[in-house]
């Protein structure tokens, strides 16, 4: 479908590697936002990590100065392993997150959003 091919062309470079767009401020809507959170999200009682490991570390704080700016998040950087960068939302910002994304999320993958 193109508008597959369209949205794959944006996420993936001519190499085939993942890759965070240079627009990603416009296209991380709360409607994509919280697709992002029900497919690589990982909840946590100290807010919510994106698990964000095969962008490179200029990707991730891309990411991140999108969810600073736009949504007034509280983010943090985290490393899963020295070279897998994760975004993490601390846990004073979760009520705004929930606020923003909760429409948009299926209601199995709240638990994501929830305290452990």
């Amino acid at each position: 479908m193109p508008c597959l091919t369209q949205l794959y062309s944006l996420f993936y470079s001519e190499e085939g590697v993942k890759v965070i767009p240079e627009n990603i401020y416009e296209l991380l809507t709360p409607v994509a936002l919280a697709h992002l959170i029900m497919g690589d999200g990982s909840g946590s009682r100290h807010g919510l990590l994106l698990c964000t490991d095969s962008f490179t570390l200029p990707e991730v704080v891309k990411l991140m100065n999108v969810l600073i700016i736009r949504y007034q998040l509280n983010c943090t950087l985290r490393f899963h392993t020295s070279t897998q960068p994760r975004a993490h939302a601390r846990e004073g910002s979760m009520p705004k997150l929930r606020g923003i994304v909760k429409p948009y999320m299926f209601s199995s993958m709240m638990y994501k959003l929830d305290k452990k």
